[in-house]
């Protein structure tokens, strides 16, 4: 699945980061029906992402489907709006969500829905992405919240404002460096050498443990020259951690996955200066993604704890 750098593998180890109240009974009116008390409490609501207060998101929310397939729609604070919809409470508690990431299946599911989501609404406008599984207990509390942290995203907005993310991952796989010839690869003496099958064996396992730390040592210097050939280009880089196994596309080992804040203007020069890069590289590939939502830049920074 192609998926913005910082997509379900980044995200779901931080579930509720803005937190959560536990207390329900402030929220609902003794005098409401038993039945709407009994609904409010199987519903929260699950935040996609922020944005500018205005017709951008208020146009495309009713156009969207949510999870579980819930209809969007926006709860809006001052300049500000988030793109909203009703998940099961059970689900999405902090135990059923430990739950749904423990399943692949599911957690694939939440993550291309949340994506799609946010997309749609990039198309139209800048958004600042949520984290997966941002819940609040109902669209009162997603209103305090931008009420609360209003300034932070208005900041952040403006300065992501005609920007994009574009991901680029570098890996390095030593079996295709070994069929490619590459002088690292070089096998022992063949039996018919005279050489003995123990000897022809460590003198095997010698020629692999070269082309692995070759193939390593030549997509650290792809991974270099990338960020030398971009640096005028992005605003601002950061490094997320190298992908593994099911997360990991394509063949080889992941060593470098960073995502780069792009003007959009300068998408085209960017994937340009980066073509062919690892061309004559046995062993390096060079996975380009985007452009995205800024998925990796859209957390505000931490509040300074300097006097």
């Amino acid at each position: 699945m192609n998926r913005p750098t910082q997509g379900a593998e980044e995200t779901a180890a931080s579930s509720f980061p803005l937190g959560r109240p536990a207390d329900r009974s402030a929220d609902r009116p003794a005098d409401r029906p038993a039945e709407q008390q009994e609904s409010d409490r199987s519903r929260i609501s699950y935040v996609y992402a922020i944005g500018r207060a205005g017709t951008a998101l208020e146009t495309s929310a009713p156009q969207l489907t949510g999870l579980r397939d819930g209809p969007l729609r926006t709860v809006t604070a001052g300049r500000l709006t988030a793109l909203v919809s009703s998940v099961p409470a059970d689900a999405f508690s902090a135990e059923g969500m430990k739950a749904q990431l423990e399943d692949l299946t599911e957690l694939e599911t939440i993550a291309r829905t949340h994506h799609a989501v946010v997309e749609a609404a990039y198309a139209g406008t800048m958004v600042l992405p949520m984290r997966l599984a941002t819940v609040y207990l109902d669209d009162a509390r997603v209103r305090a919240m931008l009420e609360g942290r209003g300034a932070e995203f208005d900041a952040l907005l403006s300065r992501l404002e005609g920007h994009a993310e574009v991901g680029v991952k570098v890996y390095a796989d030593a079996r295709a460096a070994a069929t490619a010839g590459s002088p690292a690869s070089d096998g022992p003496a063949s039996a018919a050498s005279g050489v003995s099958p123990g000897r022809a064996y460590l003198q095997q396992r010698r020629a692999q443990r070269r082309t692995h730390r070759d193939a390593h040592r030549a997509a650290g210097a792809v991974a270099a020259d990338v960020r030398a050939r971009v640096a005028d280009m992005a605003r601002d880089v950061v490094a997320h951690r190298p992908q593994q196994g099911e997360l990991a596309s394509g063949t080889g080992e992941n060593i470098a996955n960073e995502a780069y804040l792009v003007p959009t203007d300068r998408i085209g020069e960017f994937h340009r200066a980066l073509k062919g890069l690892a061309d004559g590289v046995p062993g390096v590939r060079v996975e380009i993604t985007g452009p995205w939502a800024p998925y990796s830049f859209a957390t505000p920074p931490a509040e300074s704890t300097n006097p």
